[in-house]
């Protein structure tokens, strides 16, 4: 295989976007469809495809991604290695807005303290947090999940029930807990369609036969949070999100726990930095 090809690959799998790619490369869009379309054609296998004006990497896309980033780290240790420094390339770790503020803090500025290289962080939804893992773009990925990955291995990080946050004055806030059927009718601030917490609150809400109005749809938990300070709506949030003045925390009693997953390529802990690093999260997950 053409080995500039690879490279090209890498970073078109990184924007998914030919545009973007070709900048970064320095390089025309066409010379960038040429060497991807030449790549695919010595595999045999087509690398990416289009959903609606997305372009999305095949399976086989993912795994040459992951093959070309593989074979630069290894090039890297072996070169660190024959001239006898410490390899430099940072362990990779993708993850969303939530994670970052309430699970994995600490581990990073304890990494950090120790090692300002040695960490390099990706903030991302779900969805791409998967991508970023399976083309090897990202060594770890922590997100709540609704679907555990078949081809990835998942390990429990921690779990949180879910609470309902509400104002201080509202009549649910009385309560030490409320069930999905107090909600009836209500308006609820919720994230965008798709999110793993959306669609297991649509279904926990349609299999209790509970009416509800989407209030406001918001990303991430802090302004999640302000649109109910604002009156908005009430909003279900898991239970790692502390509630913010004006507001009170309240559990779903029938809603089940909420749990992270810490994401990697069943042969990443073959790399003892990619291994320390899951296990002092996990430590003080």
């Amino acid at each position: 295989m053409d080995q500039r090809a690879l490279a090209a690959f890498v970073v078109f799998a990184d924007h998914l976007n030919f545009t973007r790619a070709a900048e970064q490369l320095h390089i025309s869009q066409p010379a960038l469809h040429v060497k991807i379309n030449k790549l695919a054609q010595e595999l045999g296998r087509p690398l990416y495809h289009r959903v609606g004006r997305r372009l999305v990497l095949t399976a086989d896309g993912a795994a040459v991604a992951r093959f070309a980033r593989a074979h630069d780290e290894r090039l890297a240790q072996f070169l660190a290695e024959f001239a006898g420094i410490a390899p430099r390339r940072p362990v990779v770790l993708a993850a969303g807005q939530g994670a970052y503020l309430y699970l994995l803090g600490d581990t990073i500025r304890a990494v950090l303290a120790d090692e300002p290289t040695r960490l390099r962080l990706i903030n991302c939804d779900h969805r791409q947090m998967l991508a970023a893992v399976r083309t090897g773009q990202a060594h770890l990925g922590v997100s709540v999940l609704d679907v555990l990955p078949e081809d990835l291995t998942a390990v429990e990080l921690a779990t949180f029930p879910q609470v309902l946050f509400v104002p201080e004055r509202h009549r649910l806030a009385r309560r030490r807990s409320v069930a999905l059927r107090d909600l009836e009718g209500l308006s609820l601030v919720v994230p965008p369609q798709h999110r793993p917490h959306r669609v297991l609150l649509e279904q926990a809400m349609r299999a209790a036969g509970v009416g509800w109005a989407v209030a406001v749809e918001a990303e991430g938990w802090p302004l999640i949070a302000q649109f109910v300070a604002l009156g908005v709506g009430l909003a279900v949030v898991n239970g790692c999100v502390p509630p913010p003045p004006g507001l009170v925390a309240r559990p779903v009693t029938d809603l089940p726990p909420v749990t992270y997953h810490l994401v990697h390529q069943p042969a990443a802990l073959s790399d003892p930095r990619v291994a320390s690093l899951l296990e002092r999260i996990l430590a003080r997950g």
